[in-house]
């Protein structure tokens, strides 16, 4: 199959890479200038698996602008902030026979797809899958060949050929898929799941597996997993796991497939650049007030990660200052 990822990120390169490894050809499509123009200089993108084995992989990228491919599915992972912008750009491409997948972090990205492809042509899910991008053209995948795993559901909640064909080259590349048929559910497990792991581990700078080594860890993480609960059964979603279940795999995922990730809002926050949770924290908060229900953790970790970030470009900006006197 052709298959053209949108967003040459972490997570991007990751599943790019491995379909392509799987006999898959795979073209890459991103906006980062370093990123892109450093792999059209090496010839491809460094891969290591958790420090190890770092080697070059060639693959192709390319600008937005550029893009002429024409891909049986689309695999988009941008940030939720960059989406309008990236798909406005390379709209030239898109075509009404071409699916697209996506396993991106948060809510909201959903409704800007609808406006590119057909509703029988959207897969959207979510990745428990640690990867680390080390710099422009050097990717890092966490955890042992098939750790991890991933939920999608068609659009439609109908799932297709195209759609069983996309899972079955996600099944070679060991992603160990879940097709379910509960579009929202699916989509909302991992907006839960991050609402708790991601907001705190970057909060307080810490790995998975710090955050999991605190004995407050499980009160912490059931009154999120609660309040989260409570604004999703409001919206008439039915969950894919129990409250206890949620719970459960923060835990497994904390203490034993990732202890040592840190999670991909601690790197944004790290790097100084904008974060997701908004698309987050923030989304079940607003979801929550469309019933009039007050998720006040989740709004509380919201105020304070957007604290986090306000701080952190207070001090860049004292010291470029500084820097520059």
């Amino acid at each position: 199959m052709k298959f053209t990822v949108l967003g040459a990120g972490a997570m991007g390169l990751r599943y790019g890479v491995l379909l392509q490894e799987a006999g898959n050809d795979v073209d890459f499509v991103d906006t980062w200038q370093p990123n892109v123009e450093t792999m059209h200089r090496q010839g491809g993108v460094y891969v290591s698996r958790d420090h190890q084995d770092r080697h070059l992989v060639p693959v192709k990228v390319y600008y937005p602008e550029d893009y002429q491919g024409d891909p049986d599915v689309w695999v988009v992972f941008t940030k939720q902030m960059q989406l309008s912008d990236f798909l406005k750009r390379t709209a030239h491409a898109f075509k009404p026979d071409q699916y697209v997948l996506t396993c991106m972090n948060g809510m909201g990205h959903v409704e800007k797809l609808r406006q590119y492809f057909q509703p029988n042509k959207l897969l959207a899910g979510t990745a428990l899958v640690a990867t680390v991008l080390n710099g422009p053209g050097d990717v890092d995948f966490i955890g042992q060949r098939g750790a991890g795993t991933m939920n999608l559901a068609n659009y439609t909640e109908h799932p297709d050929d195209m759609t069983h064909r996309v899972v079955a080259e996600l099944e070679k590349c060991q992603f160990h898929p879940n097709l379910t048929t509960n579009f929202k559910g699916t989509l909302l497990a991992k907006v839960v799941f991050n609402s708790v792991v991601n907001t705190l581990c970057t909060l307080f700078e810490i790995t998975m597996g710090e955050f999991a080594d605190y004995e407050g860890a499980n009160e912490l993480s059931k009154q999120l997993i609660d309040e989260a609960y409570d604004v999703c059964e409001r919206d008439g979603v039915t969950m894919l796991n129990t409250r206890a279940e949620e719970l459960a795999s923060v835990n497994y995922v904390s203490q034993v497939a990732n202890p040592l990730h840190y999670p991909s809002m601690y790197q944004d926050m790290s790097h100084n650049r904008p974060t997701e949770v908004d698309y987050i924290n923030g989304y079940l908060v607003q979801l929550g007030q469309k019933y009039g229900y007050q998720a006040k953790t989740h709004a509380f970790l919201t105020h304070l990660v957007h604290l986090a970030e306000h701080t952190r470009q207070q001090v860049a900006t004292t010291t470029k200052t500084a820097a520059s006197a």
